[in-house]
């Protein structure tokens, strides 16, 4: 190796044990959060965050197709508050009888579990063979809370090491990654045309299929960077048998394998999907295993060695045992049987980044990994399933939503900063952007165009000037600062926010009911029976939980809107992630005397807010507090010409 390689090695080294040092800091701290909120908070507010169901009704358990305990749970609360429950999140359960009461205390069971999926109020979750659920299904008064996950840290800690050791193909990923005078290799072909993408969706593919090592599709909202990609693997698969598809969430993951079903790739999904419908389960792991015509025989089998096993304080001698291990050694042979069968045919192998881990993935290698929305996943979880690949295409959007990063300290040392951003940095020429949109009209996507993508996104004809009403102004801003509440009797007059717990943000009430007045009055304008015929859906936004639950409340008391709530949608930012609709309303909170905006000023959150929408969006805020930032001063200023321009 000469010196300078030597010497890029050692640069990329040190700067991965950074990241180690900083996910370690990271680890830290949010161990210490659920710690503190374990011991702190009360039972009914981590219901109310979506942290935990009480109290439950404990349904049955039964051995699940990969042979797991598991036991079903329903909620038994009519609250309409969204949950964060999900697939591989660990769990446990505990007793708790009155919260009010001076000497309520919470016990906790004995062993912890694992989300297997959620369906609505419905929860099945897999428990250790060593847990004694009769005791969980004769107890009263029981929840179930989501637990610090170690197995995620576990696993990104493990794959930084491996980065770090890493020889060969690893090692020189890891060293390209982070050499700016290191070029990524290419095949030299003539470019192919596929005549249903545009010229930057053609390019993106074409640029995928002679990277060597890298290539990276960069999608700005609505420029068809899923559209892009599918045509990306299918291409690829043109080429090679199999590739990994992963992404950091599995909503990301469903999504992506949705849109390879329809094109007709067999896709096999490790792990369980978010959304559970037949079609959905349908390319399933689970799902296909328990199709197999060999099942029933495996089942069979895995029924007697339990029963066998039941039976030990009563069996003796060698007989016993020989008869163990003969049904224990056909279980397997059938069990890798069934596997090699389903791995076979697959031409997709499609998991979260974290669930790339899976031990039915050991030993399995791939030419390629495609990693959807990377901008959102940490680094160090990219390289989880770095290991089984020869060469990667990243997908996403750096100026949307960033991973999320709880320790301060750890952010602002950069762990924040994804793989995804680094290569963009050190290999622009490796990067695709697509500039071409189908989503918004002309006057929402210019200033996200502007001011995130150097003006280079343009929109497509058929979109340019899509509006709900003549002569509306696509976007506002309605100022709270010089605004009062006559108009919708109420004795909330001040639009000052209000602070509501640490990890739980801020609320501004008066906002809230301003907020729905406002959305009352456009649909009034559009009229009711235009708004039913036509579907036209509304998401209104808030970056903060507690608003979004306090708007959430106040939508379902509100009789107007009793015919359109099919339509309308209540979320934080995150949660409209890869989401549009026809109307965005945005309630951005903020409104003191200081100016202060808190995590307002990550304004890749703002542009995810605004470009959710397809004809009109209607932003509320406080001018006065929130353009003491130079963003939202643009921002405003924009929204003014816009009103000014449609005056005319």
């Amino acid at each position: 190796m000469t010196s300078y390689a030597m010497g890029t090695t050692a640069s990329a080294i040190q700067m991965i044990q950074q990241q180690r040092l900083l996910l370690q800091l990271e680890y830290e701290t949010e161990k210490e959060a659920y710690r503190q909120q374990t011991e702190t908070i009360g039972i009914r507010r981590k219901v109310k965050r979506g942290d935990a169901w009480w109290p439950l009704r404990v349904g049955r358990s039964y051995y699940n197709s990969l042979n797991q305990l598991a036991v079903e749970v329903f909620r038994t609360t009519d609250d309409d508050v969204e949950h964060n429950f999900e697939f591989g999140r660990p769990v446990a359960f505990f007793t708790f009888d009155d919260e009010d009461a001076k000497d309520a205390r919470i016990s906790y069971f004995r062993f912890t579990g694992v989300v297997s999926y959620v369906d609505g109020d419905r929860m099945v979750v897999t428990v250790p063979d060593s847990a004694r659920i009769i005791d969980l299904q004769g107890a009263e008064n029981v929840g179930v809370q989501l637990s610090f996950d170690e197995t995620s840290y576990r696993l990104m800690m493990e794959a930084l090491d491996r980065v770090l050791r890493g020889k060969g193909r690893l090692g020189y990923l890891r060293d390209l990654f982070y050499s700016k005078s290191q070029k990524p290799e290419t095949f030299v072909f003539q470019p192919m045309h596929f005549p249903y993408l545009n010229a930057t969706q053609e390019q993106a593919v074409n640029q995928v299929l002679r990277a060597k090592d890298v290539a990276i599709v960069h999608g700005p909202p609505g420029t068809g960077k899923t559209t892009t990609l599918v045509e990306a693997i299918h291409e690829t698969l043109m080429r090679e048998s199999q590739v990994l598809v992963c992404a950091q969430s599995n909503m990301a993951v469903d999504w992506i394998s949705e849109k390879l079903v329809d094109r007709g790739i067999n896709v096999l999904r490790i792990g369980n999907p978010t959304r559970v419908n037949d079609k959905m389960l349908s390319f399933t792991y689970e799902r296909r295993f328990e199709s197999h015509p060999d099942y029933p025989q495996l089942w069979a089998l895995r029924k007697a060695i339990r029963e066998l096993r039941g039976k030990r304080g009563e069996a003796r001698g060698e007989k016993y045992h020989q008869r163990l291990e003969s049904l224990k050694s056909r279980a397997t042979e059938l069990e890798i049987r069934i596997n090699s069968e389903l791995f076979g045919e697959a031409r997709v192998i499609a998991s979260t980044l974290v669930g790339a881990a899976h031990r039915l993935l050991d030993g399995q290698k791939f030419a390629t990994l495609f990693i959807d929305e990377a901008a959102q996943a940490l680094e160090a979880a990219c390289w989880i399933p770095m290991r089984r690949v020869s060469r990667v295409v990243l997908a996403g959007d750096h100026c949307q939503l960033p991973p999320t990063v709880k320790s301060i300290a750890a952010l602002k040392a950069g762990l924040g900063k994804t793989l995804m951003e680094r290569i963009v940095e050190t290999h622009p020429e490796a990067v695709t952007l697509l500039k071409m949109q189908y989503r918004m009209s002309e006057d929402i996507m210019r200033f996200s165009s502007n001011y995130f993508y150097d003006g280079l996104v343009e929109s497509a004809p058929e979109v340019k000037f899509r509006s709900i009403l003549d002569l509306d102004t696509p976007m506002e801003w309605i100022d709270t600062s010089e605004y009062t509440l006559t108009s919708n009797p109420s004795p909330l007059t001040s639009f000052k926010e209000e602070f509501v717990g640490e990890s739980y943000g801020r609320i501004n009430k008066a906002e809230g009911l301003l907020t729905l007045h406002v959305l009352q009055q456009y649909f009034e304008r559009i009229g009711k029976q235009r708004l039913l015929d036509e579907r036209i859906d509304v998401g209104v936004i808030s970056p903060y939980r507690a608003q979004v639950q306090y708007l959430r409340r106040l939508l379902l008391k509100r009789d107007y809107f009793k015919p359109f709530r099919r339509q309308i949608s209540v979320n934080t930012v995150d949660g409209f992630q890869g989401q549009e609709r026809d109307v965005i309303v945005i309630s951005l909170v903020r409104s003191n005397d200081e100016g202060q905006i808190g995590f307002l000023r990550d304004l890749r959150r703002m542009n995810v807010a605004i470009t959710r929408a397809r004809m009109k969006v209607i932003i509320l805020g406080n001018r006065q507090t929130l353009t003491r930032h130079p963003f939202y001063r643009q921002l405003w200023q924009y929204v003014e010409r816009l009103k000014m321009k449609d005056e005319k």
